[in-house]
């Protein structure tokens, strides 16, 4: 889709106080605080390494930074949340204090450590339960009035493999994000970014067949955010791993803005801040 697409979407966010242009494609950095991510290399479970980790994304560009504390790839292990707490704040707590410009996402589907992330100094919330996981998340992004990132994905961490299942995986995942939505704004909740959710209880087919339509979630008139960083959508049909996947994503995160992405969601940030301007290049 071209850049001047005919639905006008939502393109300001208020994040702390901070508004942000997302008409300009941003690049937002993957941090996972925990041991057991799929991607080893985003392993950053001690917090000399995640404020190091901060340090360098923000350098190579990156806009926001997504600091995740549950690990969410298949068949991870549920953690109690007092120790996806305890992972979690002294990390939000140190990028506040040593980059305060940082905007910070907070990767959890869980209210009580949303909350405590933004009361620690964090912006945005990022919910792959898409408030089907915590039903008390919906009410206190609305309390706390910060930028919520609407996620698709059947059951759970624990489950989604064995749910990837639908008739028209496009229509059905469209009429869940326009549903939630509604939900949302009727709640009060101003800034919402849509997730496909892509390899959340769906196969690569199915990831696939998202990104084909990925402009028509322009219909919602939402920005789009984008998180194929490594996945098996790639490596698996490549014949290759994860450590070998970042040609791939930047493939596909080139495919992803020319239909409308607004944040691609990375592990690699100078790539992805690369295809960002190169991109700007073509009209």
């Amino acid at each position: 889709m071209a850049k001047d697409t005919v639905f006008r979407k939502k393109a300001i966010i208020n994040a702390g106080g901070r508004l942000m242009d997302l008409s300009i494609p941003q690049v937002m950095g993957i941090i996972n605080l925990t041991p057991d991510s799929f991607f080893a290399d985003s392993r950053k479970p001690a917090l000399a390494d995640a404020l190091q980790q901060a340090g360098q994304m923000l350098a190579d560009g990156a806009t926001m930074l997504d600091l995740g504390a549950y690990s969410s790839r298949p068949g991870a292990v549920d953690i109690p949340v007092q120790e996806e707490t305890d992972r979690l704040l002294p990390v939000v707590e140190a990028i506040v204090e040593t980059y305060p410009n940082a905007t910070l996402s907070i990767d959890t589907f869980r209210s009580t450590v949303a909350e405590a992330a933004i009361n620690a100094g964090a912006h945005i919330i990022n919910d792959i339960g898409g408030g089907m996981l915590d039903a008390d998340i919906f009410a206190t992004v609305a309390r706390l009035q910060v930028p919520y990132i609407l996620m698709h994905m059947k059951g759970t961490p624990q489950t989604m493999v064995q749910q990837a299942q639908y008739t028209d995986v496009f229509s059905e995942v469209f009429d869940y994000m326009a549903g939630r939505y509604e939900l949302l704004r009727s709640m009060g909740v101003h800034d919402v970014i849509l997730d496909p959710g892509f390899g959340f209880a769906k196969t690569a087919e199915h990831s696939y067949a998202l990104m084909n339509r990925l402009e028509e979630f322009n219909r919602l008139q939402l920005p789009i955010l984008v998180g194929i960083s490594r996945k098996r959508m790639i490596y698996g049909l490549l014949g290759t791993t994860d450590a070998e996947a970042l040609n791939g994503t930047t493939v596909l995160n080139t495919i992803a803005l020319t239909k409308g992405a607004n944040i691609l969601r990375v592990h690699d940030v100078k790539e992805a801040v690369e295809a960002v301007k190169l991109w700007q290049q073509f009209d």
